[in-house]
């Protein structure tokens, strides 16, 4: 029976990104990336230039709870996606790499729509800043404004550097980070690729 759906569809559609991703990892010998990814030496994450690490269930740390008030004016509440694999981005209106992915992240999570909960984590601006940007790219999922009192960044303290925005983590089905993505998100299949695999545990 030929498979359909959502999920097959965006593995049909980003498959020939993640082919040329596997290349790439195993092409060139001098790529440190591609030699901690053949080199399988068990520490749960690829280093690499620090721009993506991917953490193995056994070593995940504690579920991350988080809640803030909304650009639009809601709240959003880490508990009501329980359950959940999440993405969670950190952004702020000035950062020009977050106006280049800013794209990309809506895509995916179009492509995703209930599957995974999405939401973003102002860090500097006030709604007045931050609503335009919105509308600028018909973002669609929430953000949390963080400027004044930081608490959504120290929830996540250890796991995103200080200053290090853009950042996108992925967080499993229990709250914890499993994934991290320092910088410009600059390709959807990346981002896809890494919700896939963390949306099969347990599978």
């Amino acid at each position: 029976m030929p498979r359909s759906g959502p999920r097959y569809a965006r593995f049909a559609r980003y498959s020939a990104g993640g082919v040329v991703l596997a290349l790439l990892l195993t092409g060139c010998t001098s790529d440190p990336l591609a030699d901690q990814y053949r080199e399988g030496s068990g520490k749960n994450y690829i280093a690499g230039d620090g721009t993506i690490a991917e953490f193995a269930p056994d070593s995940r740390e504690d579920p991350v709870v988080f809640s803030g008030e909304t650009v639009d004016g809601g709240a959003f509440d880490s508990a009501d996606a329980a359950g959940e694999v999440m993405v969670v981005n950190f952004w702020y209106a000035g950062c020009a790499p977050c106006r280049v992915e800013a794209p990309i992240l809506q895509q995916v999570h179009d492509d995703y729509g209930d599957e995974v909960a999405f939401v973003g984590v102002n860090v500097r601006d006030q709604a007045g800043t931050a609503r335009p940007f919105e509308d600028d790219f018909a973002i669609t999922y929430p953000s949390i404004l963080d400027a004044d009192e930081g608490r959504v960044q120290l929830a996540f303290a250890g796991k995103v550097p200080p200053a290090a925005v853009p950042t996108t983590l992925v967080l499993d089905r229990e709250g914890r980070v499993a994934a991290r993505i320092l910088g410009q998100v600059k390709d959807a299949s990346i981002l896809t690729t890494i919700v896939d695999g963390v949306l099969d545990e347990g599978a």
